[in-house]
């Protein structure tokens, strides 16, 4: 199973940066191709800044669900707010980081 990385990293991918009963989403750097619960917890791991994944909406799988451990295509992840696998929600509030994960 896929764990997420981070700083203080629960066992849904909450970190110290974001924690609510909904931030249970890592996303993947397209450049060392690991899971971080957030860009801020990569970039203070990490020798290089997060890098945002230039996607095919329907095969990358850049996203991981912390409730179940699946992984995501964009298209799964933004279709309906919740995982496709286990229907837990994930935090809306997270699109208006897009522009971190995404180009």
């Amino acid at each position: 199973m896929v764990q997420a990385q981070g700083l203080l990293v629960d066992a849904e991918s909450r970190c110290v940066h974001y924690h609510t009963d909904k931030d249970i989403v890592a996303l993947q750097c397209y450049e060392c191709k690991k899971y971080y619960a957030c860009y801020q917890c990569h970039n203070e791991l990490e020798s290089h800044i997060f890098s945002p994944y230039p996607l095919n909406l329907k095969k990358d799988r850049p996203i991981l669900c912390g409730s179940c451990g699946e992984t995501l295509t964009y298209e799964e992840y933004t279709e309906t707010g919740t995982c496709p696998y286990c229907e837990a929600l994930f935090n809306p509030a997270c699109q208006n980081h897009h522009s971190y994960y995404f180009k």
